[in-house]
């Protein structure tokens, strides 16, 4: 198994091919070499095409495989299986150190003593191929079309993706399955689905997050190292990955996680979130990868779609500088429990009108007047949930409850101008009714706001100096 042979051997593939040697350490792997390669090959890494440069452009005959790119335990693993347990493999994948989708196909050769030997032949491509990532076996056909029928077929989203997350967990004998979102923007991470082994101690996510687990989060992406994903099977990719992300490794053992998979989630080059499987089983190591590449292609265009959808929702019924529902989304609500969309039962509002906002504006200028309305809108938050308070108007927002009695409503008032007193720069009036139907909805808000009217001329009465009810 000379060099001068092997390389006579590559040079007889049109296609770009090497051959790899792999060190056999007893039950697992010691070095893996690139021997040699045919012209293709050695063509790839000393005159790459843009956007496929490797960690260097000399190519040196039975090198380290990562002398040209940064470890990889999938490629280690597709190597160490060929070689050394005589398998024919072929994978389509979209590393992240590259912007290039690459076809690969490995086979095994003969060993010589502990040095066991594949060869490795590639295919390069800008964009992917659906006719190659679609050729796969039937079952994981199958099972991606499962998954595709039951995000379509189910106008929850979530729900439906409840039972997607359910059966790829069973599917892998994970006893932990999750797929977390991130915010770059806001530095938050939140949970979409999951699904927990019965008997598994491990937790639900939502313990870890908190404010610092985002720092965790942001390092994943280098701790999967530029391939499409991180399998960690076994004690030897434990120590790799311990060497990578000690931070990460900690936690994960501290959880008593032995095994995990991770898949980034992304769209258009946009990271959208993880998912992961922690303590899958093994013996499926190879099979399990080959699903979740194709379903996570099909997630992440879902995904995209669905938080798409939902900023376009946000953006739609939340007014965007204080944050609370907007004046569409309150005739919205006004509508539906008028004509009885929200059952039976009474209806409470609460009328809230900044004073002086005008004079502020004209003294201070707009930007300490959006202070005070956000201002505003923080106080209303402490006492209600952001579902319940609309901006009406300029200065006006409206709080609407149901199910209340008229002693709630008062506790809630003076909940009201204790949190606006609280911040000592905020000058309010406010009016109130409870109705005992919530069809006579519009009642209350037309005695609500003459109450506040109310409340607003006296405070000018006693402060002429502040403007005008106008503001």
């Amino acid at each position: 198994m000379n060099i001068e042979n092997l390389k006579v051997f590559a040079d007889n593939f049109d296609a770009m091919t090497c051959v790899i040697s792999v060190e056999k350490k007893g039950d697992s792997y010691g070095e893996i070499r690139i021997v040699t390669g045919n012209r293709s090959y050695m063509d790839s890494i000393e005159k790459p095409a843009p956007g496929a440069e490797m960690l260097t452009k000399e190519f040196i005959p039975n090198s380290l495989y990562t002398r040209y790119f940064t470890t990889d335990l999938n490629f280690e693993d597709y190597c160490y299986r060929a070689a050394v347990h005589k398998k024919c493999l072929h994978c389509y994948v979209h590393p992240d150190r590259l912007d290039v989708w690459f076809h690969l196909i490995f086979l095994p050769l003969c060993s010589d003593d502990d040095l066991y030997y594949c060869t490795y032949t590639m295919e390069m491509s800008f964009e992917p191929d659906s006719s190659i990532m679609s050729n796969v076996s039937g079952d994981v056909a199958a099972r991606v079309l499962e998954t595709s029928i039951k995000i379509r077929g189910n106008k929850d989203f979530r729900k439906a993706m409840d039972e997607v997350i359910t059966d790829i967990g069973e599917m892998l004998g994970s006893e932990h399955t999750c797929i977390l979102l991130l915010d770059e923007e806001q530095r938050k991470c939140s949970v979409l689905c999951e699904n927990i082994k019965e008997g598994s101690e491990l937790l639900p996510m939502e313990t870890y997050l908190d404010e610092g687990f985002y720092d965790i989060a942001e390092s994943w992406e280098s701790t999967i190292a530029g391939s499409n994903c991180i399998v960690i099977k076994n004690e030897h990719d434990m120590l790799v990955l311990k060497e990578r992300n000690p931070v990460w490794y900690e936690s994960l053992t501290a959880a008593s996680a032995r095994t995990i998979i991770m898949f980034p989630l992304k769209f258009n080059n946009t990271l959208l979130g993880y998912m992961w499987a922690i303590n899958f089983t093994q013996e499926n190591a190879g099979k399990i990868k080959e699903v979740l590449e194709l379903t996570t292609f099909i997630l992440s265009s879902e995904i995209s779609n669905y938080m798409l959808m939902d900023r376009l929702r946000i953006m739609g019924s939340t007014d965007m500088l204080t944050g609370v529902m907007n004046r569409n989304e309150m005739n919205f609500m006004v509508d539906r429990m008028s004509s009885g969309g929200f059952g039976k039962g009474s209806a409470g509002v609460l009328f809230v009108d900044l004073n002086g906002l005008k004079v502020v504006n004209d003294n201070e200028g707009h930007n300490a007047g959006d202070k005070l309305l956000k201002d505003t809108a923080e106080a209303l938050l402490e006492v209600f949930p952001q579902r319940n308070i609309f901006r009406a108007g300029g200065d006006e927002f409206c709080i609407i409850l149901q199910d209340v009695k008229e002693q709630e409503v008062d506790r809630k008032a003076a909940a009201i101008k204790e949190a606006i007193g609280r911040r000592g720069n905020i000058n309010i009036a406010m009016g109130c009714c409870v109705v005992g139907d919530k069809c006579d909805i519009r009642r209350a808000l037309h005695e609500a706001d003459e109450k506040m009217y109310e409340d607003k001329k006296e405070f000018y009465r006693r402060n002429p100096d502040l403007g005008h009810r106008h503001n």
